[in-house]
C-alpha cells in the first residue's frame, strides 16, 4: 500500500509538472515578426506589446525585423514556420492582402493566414519634403499637373503596399502622372523625405514624423481619413479639398498566424493579446506613437473582419485596374 501511495504521489507530481509546462508553453521564445526595418511605426508598436504579451503568455516574446518585397519576405517566413503559435506575424492589409495583387513574384494569399486579433488603427497622411511648392493636397495635384514632363516622385514601403495602391488611385481619379520609388520601410523613406531626396509620400502618421515636421524638415499637407484625426486637428483631410472629394482611407494592423494553426493555440494567443491590448501602459504608449488600440473582438469576429477586408481591398485593386508586375 505504501508503494502504491508513493507511485500515486509520483504520478500526481508528474501531472502537475506537465500542467505547468502546458500553462507556460514549451519554454521556447515566441517570435513576433515585423515586416519592416527597426525604427518605423510597426517596429515601435511591436516593442510596446512584446513584454506585456510575453507576460500574458508566460513566455519570452522576441521582436524580429525582416523588411523587403512589401513585407512579403517576413510574411512568407511565418507561413513557412510550423503552425504552432511560435511565429506571429504583426502585419496589415499591405502584406497579407495587397502585395500579391501588385507583384507577380509574390505568391502568398490572404487565405493562408488567420487573423488572431486586430492590433491598432492609424492615421495616414500626405507628407512632403520641406521645400515642395505645395501646402495642401489640392496644391500637390496642381503641381503634379504642371510637372507632367518631369513627374513628381513619391515613396512607398513597396510595390503593392496600400500606399502604392492609394497613389495609383489618386492618379486614376485626377489624371496626373507620378513616379513611384519603393522603399523597404517607413524609417528609410522618412529619412529621405527629411533629406529632400523624394518629393512626397502617403504614410502612417507617427511621432517620428511629427518630430521631423516640428523641426521643419518635412511638412504634412493632408490626411486620408473620413474625418480629422484627434492627433492632427489642424491638418485638413484630402476629402475637404476639391480634387479628391471622396478619397478616404484608413489602415489597421493585426496579429496573424498560418491558417493551419490549431484552434487551441489561436484561442490561447487571442486571450493573451486581448489582455495585452487592455493594458493601460500599452494603450498610452500607443497613443504617444499616434496609434489607437483596436476594440476587442472574438476569434470569430476577427475572421469575419479579415474576410471582409480582403474582399474590399481586392475590389479596390480591380477598380483601379491594378496589374501584377
Amino acid at each position: 500500500m505504501t508503494h502504491l501511495k508513493k507511485l500515486g504521489a509520483l504520478l500526481a507530481g508528474l501531472l502537475l509538472a506537465v500542467g505547468a509546462v502546458n500553462a507556460q508553453g514549451t519554454g521556447k521564445p515566441v517570435n513576433l515578426m515585423v515586416p519592416y526595418p527597426a525604427g518605423g511605426p510597426s517596429d515601435s508598436a511591436a516593442r510596446i506589446v512584446s513584454v506585456p504579451l510575453g507576460n500574458a503568455l508566460k513566455e519570452q516574446v522576441i521582436v524580429e525585423n525582416l523588411g523587403g518585397a512589401s513585407g512579403s519576405i517576413a510574411a512568407q517566413k511565418v507561413l513557412s514556420a510550423p503552425a504552432d503559435g511560435r511565429y506571429i506575424f504583426q502585419g496589415s492589409p499591405n502584406e497579407v492582402i495587397l502585395a500579391s495583387l501588385a507583384n507577380a513574384a509574390i505568391k502568398l494569399k490572404a487565405e493562408e493566414f488567420r487573423l488572431v486579433h486586430p492590433m491598432t488603427d492609424a492615421t495616414m497622411v500626405f507628407v512632403a519634403r520641406k521645400d515642395l511648392p505645395a501646402n495642401s493636397v489640392d496644391e500637390l495635384i496642381a503641381l503634379a499637373r504642371k510637372s507632367a514632363d518631369k513627374p513628381l516622385n513619391y515613396g512607398s514601403v513597396g510595390i503593392g503596399s496600400l500606399y502604392h495602391f492609394i497613389l495609383e488611385d489618386v492618379q486614376q481619379r485626377t489624371g496626373v502622372k507620378l513616379s513611384h520609388v519603393p522603399y523597404k520601410g517607413n524609417a528609410p523613406l522618412l529619412q529621405d523625405l527629411g533629406g529632400g531626396q523624394v518629393d512626397f509620400a502617403v504614410l502612417v502618421y507617427s511621432s517620428a514624423m511629427g518630430a521631423l515636421a516640428g523641426q521643419g524638415r518635412l511638412k504634412i499637407i493632408g490626411q486620408l481619413g473620413a474625418t480629422r484625426s484627434p492627433f492632427l486637428k489642424n491638418v485638413p483631410t484630402a476629402s475637404e479639398g476639391k480634387e479628391l472629394p471622396k478619397l478616404e482611407y484608413t489602415i489597421w494592423s493585426g496579429f496573424f498566424v498560418p491558417k493551419a494553426t490549431p484552434d487551441a493555440v489561436v484561442d490561447r494567443l487571442h486571450a493573451a493579446i486581448q489582455t495585452t491590448l487592455k493594458d493601460e501602459s500599452v494603450r498610452s504608449q500607443m497613443a504617444v506613437q499616434m496609434q489607437t488600440v483596436s476594440a476587442p473582438v472574438s476569434v470569430a469576429q476577427a475572421a469575419k473582419f479579415f474576410e471582409a477586408e480582403t474582399a474590399r481591398y481586392r475590389a479596390i485593386a480591380k477598380a483601379i485596374n491594378l496589374q501584377p508586375q
